[in-house]
């Protein structure tokens, strides 16, 4: 029997405040129980250049933790799922520290 578990999910448009004008981006939160299969696999079903994963982060300085992915594999480093995945992550209604920091993950 498959074990199906719910996680709070956004599509939105970074750098624009208009719908469909800016770069489409999917966030999926609390996503550290996701193998990297898995994240691999829904990159690849929401067909966006870009989705990213938050995690809990390996690093006590920072506030969470982000892992990009594109239909074909991971990457170290991108613009727009960065911000977009701070965007998401505010509007999921966390307090967040007062530095405001992140730590990417390079599997």
């Amino acid at each position: 029997m498959m074990h199906r578990h719910t996680h709070r999910f956004h599509q939105l448009d970074v750098f624009t405040s208009q719908a469909l004008r800016g770069n489409p981006l999917a966030v999926v939160h609390d996503a550290d129980r996701l193998s990297d299969e898995t994240l691999a696999a829904f990159a690849r079903w929401t067909n966006l250049s870009e989705t990213t994963f938050l995690l809990s982060p390996s690093d006590p300085a920072a506030d969470y933790r982000v892992r990009i992915f594109t239909p074909v594999g991971e990457l170290p480093f991108a613009g727009h799922p960065t911000l977009g995945s701070c965007q998401a992550w505010l509007w999921a209604g966390v307090n967040p520290s007062n530095r405001m920091s992140w730590c990417r993950n390079v599997a």
